[in-house]
């Protein structure tokens, strides 16, 4: 069965469309290159000073460019993905105790296993091959 190339994906890549939208990104990078030169600036000042100009210059980039349209479908992406986890069942501690010790079980058998295919092979190539007992 061949397939067509064009049809190997079904994933959409969206861009920035609007001059609009590019607009508020490059300002919200702007407001962050702002917050680090202002970071920068402020050596001689507390750190509590100089880290508060950088969160603040990051939270006000973060809201130009939630504001702008891929902004609004990261949110929209984010809210849903939330609402995801929230359906999620989770499993009981009991649950997850067995299953960490059928996993354990397992390491320790496909390691034992290993272990003995290892020494028989060491066995037939040093002791029975070459002869090196």
């Amino acid at each position: 069965m061949a397939l067509a190339a064009g049809n190997m994906s079904n994933s959409n890549v969206e861009t920035v469309s609007s001059n609009a939208d590019r607009l508020k990104l490059a300002l919200a990078v702007l407001v962050i290159v702002a917050g680090i030169v202002g970071y920068s600036m402020l050596e001689g000042h507390a750190a509590v000073l100089r880290i508060g100009v950088f969160l603040i210059s990051v939270i006000v980039a973060g809201f130009i460019a939630w504001s702008s349209e891929p902004g609004k479908r990261s949110m929209s992406f984010g809210r849903d993905a939330y609402n995801e986890i929230k359906r999620v069942v989770w499993p009981t501690r009991q649950e997850t105790i067995r299953m960490t010790a059928i996993v354990f079980a397992f390491v320790v058998v496909v390691g034992a296993f290993l272990w003995i295919v290892d020494k028989i092979l060491q066995w037939i190539i040093f002791g029975v091959l070459l002869g090196w007992n």
